[in-house]
């Protein structure tokens, strides 16, 4: 990218960080911020409008989430990049965002060369990633196979699994993302994924299915 300016749109619901990031954008070679947003619909609307090279998405926002906003913007403008700029970085948020098809991931924690760094990688077609994520990538490729369970139906996930089996329990989405340690954005993306895979329209026949399929044990009658 030497010598080219790279187009940036963020992406961040807090305005300060939001802020803070392009102030600091502002101030780094070879970027221009064209845009800012405040959730994933503004971020997937400023790229159909502004056509940026990359979109440094934040991950937990209202409306549509950072992962969401990201699949849509490699699907619809396949042209822009996205760099996802968290503050976390656990396997429920890395993966998904990763699948959608963010090229980037960094943590709030990087520096001012960290995401001139992965801005120009992910233009030059390559991935921007942090050390701590590279790291857990080669630890997710290289760890030794887990012993196999049960496999479960309709291709589910293991957490697609768990979370089906807190949903027959009762727990609502809030109660999940508590249990599992995620946000209810993600048991959302969960619950959506399940529900495509089995079929399900609603919360009543998950708990039937997870029921049949041995996920969860109906109550039995009460013993006085």
């Amino acid at each position: 990218m030497t010598g080219e300016v790279a187009r940036v749109v963020v992406a961040d619901d807090q305005a300060v960080v939001r802020e803070g990031i392009v102030m600091l954008l502002g101030l780094l070679p070879g970027i221009e911020v064209v845009g800012s947003a405040r959730d994933g619909a503004e971020a997937v609307a400023l790229v159909a409008e502004l056509a940026p090279d990359v979109v440094l998405m934040d991950l937990r926002m209202p409306r549509v989430d950072g992962v969401e906003a990201t699949r849509r913007i490699r699907d619809e403008h396949p042209a822009t990049q996205v760099v996802v700029l968290t503050t976390y970085a656990d396997d429920d948020s890395l993966f998904p965002a990763l699948r959608a098809g963010a090229r980037g991931y960094l943590t709030k924690d990087a520096d001012g060369d960290e995401i001139v760094r992965a801005i120009q990688e992910v233009v030059a077609g390559r991935a921007g990633l942090s050390p701590v994520v590279q790291r857990r990538l080669l630890e997710q490729v290289t760890a030794a196979p887990a012993p196999s369970g049960p496999r479960l139906p309709d291709g589910l996930t293991v957490r697609e699994g768990e979370v089906l089996t807190l949903i027959a329990e009762g727990l609502s989405n809030a109660d999940i993302a508590r249990r599992l340690g995620i946000s209810t954005a993600t048991v959302k993306t969960h619950i959506n994924n399940l529900f495509a895979k089995a079929g399900l329209h609603d919360r009543a026949q998950a708990v039937r299915y997870a029921y049949r399929e041995g996920l969860a044990q109906p109550p039995g009658p009460d013993i006085t």
